[in-house]
């Protein structure tokens, strides 16, 4: 799988975190109907058209049934049979999946179907520039995805538990920098039904956004 020509991001690797049981939400989450489709799709395809070198989707829980959910779409799908011992697992799960050598490493997660891939490019920047990792800041709350570089990766590969990237970066401090963006969508997580009413809401506000400007554009609709 190759990435799309004369991108920014065509040397680096996406790594989707798909394998939790959903505890929280009653039901799988990531199968959850998102304004006609499953969350983790509504997630994937956004990343799938970044232009990344590959896309690496991790399941574990509901393995089948989020695999099937991805048919037609630009990424592998890994299983991590080990996933109930924590996000690391499915962290280095996804790191072994990778084809090549990247430059870099993004960690996404399923449940963030508005994950604002526009800012990836210039988070690969800050990555490199900081020759660690950045990530967005939404006000004073972090957010995703995470864009790690090359000499990172060791790191990362070495975590234990279900701490996931987060420990990892609340202990290389400087080493981190950070992206403020005004898009809700690096905050937003679907872990309950109320996260699902209110991510669906944001999604239909930006897909009339886009329609009207979209619109606007052709001459369709006046400009204001």
């Amino acid at each position: 799988m190759s990435a799309l020509p004369g991108t920014a991001l065509n040397s680096w690797s996406a790594i989707v975190l798909a394998a939790g049981g959903s505890s929280r939400f009653g039901a799988h989450k990531l199968l959850a109907d998102l304004a006609g489709g499953p969350v983790i799709r509504r997630t994937v395809a956004g990343i799938c058209a970044a232009g990344f070198y590959e896309t690496i989707v991790v399941v574990g829980a509901e393995q089948s049934a989020v695999a099937a959910s991805l048919q037609g779409l630009a990424c592998k799908v890994v299983k991590a049979s080990n996933w109930s011992d924590g996000m690391s697992a499915s962290i280095r799960v996804g790191i072994e999946a990778l084809r090549h050598d990247a430059d870099g490493i993004f960690l996404f997660l399923g449940d963030m179907p508005l994950v604002p891939v526009a800012l990836c490019k210039e988070l690969r920047r800050l990555a490199e520039q900081s020759s660690y990792a950045a990530r967005p800041l939404h006000g004073d709350l972090l957010g995703h995805p995470v864009a790690f570089a090359r000499s990172a990766v060791p790191d990362l590969t070495r975590l234990t538990g279900d701490t996931g990237a987060g420990s990892l970066l609340r202990r290389s401090g400087a080493k981190i920098a950070y992206l403020p963006t005004n898009d809700e969508g690096a905050i937003l997580d679907v872990d309950t039904p109320s996260d699902l009413a209110r991510a669906e809401r944001l999604w239909k506000s930006r897909f009339t956004s886009d329609m009207m400007d979209n619109a606007m554009s052709r001459g369709d609709l006046p400009k204001p």
